[in-house]
């Protein structure tokens, strides 16, 4: 696979064309998401709930600032509830491309397995028609 006009040599190296992405990175990166999620909802009400008793009190007071804190307030609550949502699409869509990743892999794997016995001299390798069936 060529992407952005990348080098065809060989291997994972920069500026290589193999796209790779290993299945402990999706690990880390979905863990790091799970981490934000169950992090951001406690730190998210506490926020809340400290600029409400604040609005609150100010409005009690007879101040207008703590009606226009009530407001933002309003939209901060908004604001990390659709945080956690894409948080939490994130690390279940993460979740998703490892398995369907890894069974699309052993899918291809059994498909271009060779059956029966390989001649001697040759490596057991699959025809170019074969494969080319996997790039139509």
């Amino acid at each position: 696979m060529r992407l952005n006009q990348a080098g065809s040599s060989g291997g994972s190296t920069p500026g290589s064309a193999d796209y790779v992405v290993e299945d402990d990175d999706l690990g880390e990166i979905g863990h790091a998401a799970h981490g934000l999620f169950n992090g951001l909802e406690p730190a998210g009400k506490h926020a809340s709930a400290a600029s409400e008793s604040a609005g609150s009190s100010l409005k009690g007071d007879g101040f207008d600032t703590g009606a226009a804190l009530a407001e933002v307030n309003k939209t901060w609550v908004t604001q990390v509830k659709t945080l956690l949502q894409a948080v939490a699409h994130i690390s279940n869509h993460l979740d998703y491309t490892k398995k369907s990743s890894k069974a699309n892999d052993e899918w291809i794997g059994a498909q271009l397995r060779i059956v029966g016995p390989v001649a001697p001299g040759r490596e057991g390798s699959v025809s170019a028609s074969q494969i080319d069936k996997f790039f139509r």
